[in-house]
């Protein structure tokens, strides 16, 4: 467990600052140009990765066996997620899109009982699911400043959440033992990198973007999605899922932080209030704090 505490902040640094990036990133490129660009990244250093540890011929045979499975999740998991958010920062701060993506826990619950009626919500997890969705009004609800432009972009963010808690179901259902996680995570967002290509070339950026915008996308395909998921899948492997799960626990705080301190964005009171509200709801909600009374 030694070195638990430095994996799981190197994540939340890493994951925390890709807001950051994405911020700079959209004021020079279209969202889903700009996310190609940082899949082409991506994907070469996460198929090598995964070539490096299983060998190339077996990398490619993991590849081709989870193609419907990488096709679901490059989708829900990549694609859609990853345009949804950078769309809502040509809106709304970095710091905010961080806070409302922080609502993923809340989704699982909330689809889960869908999908699967035998589960029940206990009073709890129904008061976390309630703080959840105040703090998502609050977010989008105080911000004069931004007006309808920003209620869509934070919505938006909060979309990407009911995206990326799909695939979080999907996975847990349906993978199992099927392939390792830098063989899904290649899969992926090699079928992100697809689906994504006829949109991206529809709107190109219009002039050359800034070194500034060059330099987050690089950030982002190197660092926030190759680097990331290979230290995610470590900490799933060596520690599991619930201690991994933590991190998010921790990416709305960085990510307002780096937005505060390197973009001069304002902290609001609307903002640290939709901030508390939304981690106590993940926390009830998801089951973090057990209940305090009966079903």
């Amino acid at each position: 467990m030694r070195g638990y505490v430095p994996l799981l902040l190197l994540l939340a640094a890493i994951w925390g600052s890709s807001y950051l990036f994405i911020k700079v990133a959209v004021r020079d490129v279209p969202p889903a140009a700009m996310v190609e660009l940082r899949l082409l990244l991506a994907v070469p250093l996460l198929v090598g990765y995964l070539a490096v540890q299983v060998g190339g011929r077996k990398a490619v045979s993991e590849l081709r066996r989870i193609g419907r499975t990488g096709l679901v999740l490059g989708l829900a998991n990549a694609a859609l997620p990853f345009t949804l958010i950078a769309w809502g920062e040509q809106h709304v701060d970095s710091g905010i899109a961080a806070i409302a993506n922080a609502t993923v826990p809340i989704f699982v619950v909330l689809l889960a009982l869908h999908f699967q009626p035998e589960q029940r919500v206990t009073r709890l997890q129904a008061v976390g699911i309630g703080l959840g969705f105040l703090g998502v009004a609050v977010l989008a609800g105080f911000n004069p400043t931004g007006g309808w432009w920003a209620v869509a972009g934070t919505l938006a963010v909060v979309l990407s959440s009911v995206s990326y808690a799909s695939a979080n179901l999907y996975a847990g259902k349906r993978v199992g033992n099927l392939a390792s996680g830098p063989a899904l995570a290649a899969a992926s967002m090699l079928w992100a990198l697809v689906l994504l290509a006829p949109f991206a070339l529809v709107r190109l950026p219009e002039a050359t973007p800034s070194w500034q915008a060059l330099a987050s996308i690089a950030a982002l395909g190197i660092g926030g999605t190759a680097i990331a998921q290979i230290v995610f899948y470590r900490m799933l492997r060596l520690y599991g899922s619930a201690r991994s799960s933590l991190v998010a626990y921790l990416l709305p705080v960085t990510a307002l932080a780096y937005g505060a301190v390197l973009l001069g964005e304002s902290v609001t009171v609307a903002t640290l209030a939709g901030l508390v509200l939304i981690l106590g709801g993940v926390a009830m909600g998801s089951g973090r704090v057990r209940a305090l009374w009966p079903r």
